[in-house]
């Protein structure tokens, strides 16, 4: 089961939806989030933070650490930001910050067809899908490109 929650980024401009795999790590593991016009004015941590396409999202490590033990021991034993949001531990619900919303949008249009011409409906959602899948890869959304290695 994941949970998700709600976060706004520090100029309150972004409201995002993250998911928690698991139920592992708390909504307290997201020590800040900085979207694309406020990160930057923010200094990186590697050890801290995780960039994706002009996001950041800065983790609290020391509650990332206390609530290591649920996860699995090689992702215990090597937390970095990297561990945690590539295995879903705390990461955006989606490939990207809108994707819920953007996707759903994307879908209506294919939903009309399904009425219509079946046969052509799962073709154009199976096209859209691999499609989608490589402009946000082309776009350099991470998870767009965990999905393809």
């Amino acid at each position: 089961m994941c949970m998700d929650h709600k976060f706004k980024c520090k100029c309150q401009n972004k409201e995002i939806n993250f998911e928690f795999k698991n139920d592992i790590l708390p909504h307290e593991v997201i020590a800040s989030l900085y979207c694309p016009n406020c990160s930057g004015d923010m200094a990186f941590d590697p050890k801290t933070m995780i960039a994706d396409n002009g996001w950041v999202i800065e983790y609290d490590m020391d509650v990332a650490k206390f609530m290591s033990t649920r996860m699995p021991k090689q992702h215990a034993e090597n937390l970095t930001p990297e561990v945690i949001f590539d295995n879903n531990y705390c990461s955006w619900l989606g490939i990207y910050p809108d994707d819920q919303h953007d996707s759903a949008i994307e879908r209506e249009e294919i939903m009309a067809i399904a009425k219509v011409n079946p046969r052509k409906y799962l073709t154009e959602l199976r096209d859209w899908a691999n499609n989608r899948m490589d402009r946000l890869k082309q776009q350099g959304w991470r998870k767009a490109h965990e999905r393809f290695a």
